[in-house]
């Protein structure tokens, strides 16, 4: 492994490190706003924290198996298992926001005031961007596909946080229990693409 790629993928692991602790934190604090509030939302965007956790956890063990000079075999190896991953789990989340956006629009749920709910999916908002775009640049030195679908993860994460604080926002001001669900059906026809991708990715790995 040349020096400038080891850079890359130590980079890497250190992203998928930030991740995984995020998402540990973003989980627990979600699901207990979630309870706490009664907010099925808040308790679904833990959820969502959860199968994110899973993708970050096996794209880290998949760069440290290189960073580790693992042999090439190994290295292949472990980008493919990786990429099947994070595709299975964006179709779970595909899954995730078709189910919760539909049950939303049939029981009229309305999101519930939470200074918790609010304040976690607020910085999810600034945060996860931050984590796609460097798993896209970094993706794209290693040639990883498994971590650029890790990358459209951390989007759909960034933009259900933000669904969440327009749904309160909006609820809250005008009375408009269905924009997030409107909203997050509307995002369903990115996220199947990414999902049809990372699978055709899967496939030729």
């Amino acid at each position: 492994m040349d020096a400038t790629r080891g850079v890359d993928i130590h980079q890497g692991v250190r992203i998928e490190v930030i991740t995984i602790a995020w998402m540990v934190i973003e989980m627990v604090v979600s699901v207990g706003a979630g309870i706490a509030a009664g907010s099925i939302l808040l308790i679904a965007f833990g959820i969502d924290s959860l199968i994110e956790l899973v993708s970050g956890a096996f794209l880290l063990w998949r760069l440290l198996v290189e960073s580790r000079r693992g042999d090439l075999e190994r290295v292949e190896r472990a980008e493919q298992r990786a990429t099947w991953v994070v595709a299975v789990t964006l179709a779970l989340l595909c899954a995730y926001v078709l189910i919760t956006a539909v049950y939303g629009l049939l029981v009229r749920s309305k999101p519930e005031s939470s200074l918790l709910g609010i304040g976690i999916s607020a910085a999810a908002v600034l945060v996860m961007p931050y984590l796609a775009v460097s798993k896209r640049r970094i993706a794209r030195r290693i040639q990883s596909d498994a971590l650029a679908g890790d990358a459209a993860n951390s989007i759909t994460c960034a933009y259900m946080a933000g669904t969440v604080l327009v749904g309160l926002a909006l609820n809250t001001l005008f009375g408009w229990w269905w924009a997030e669900s409107i909203a997050a059906l509307l995002f369903l026809v990115w996220l199947l693409r990414e999902t049809r991708e990372a699978f055709e990715a899967a496939r030729q790995v």
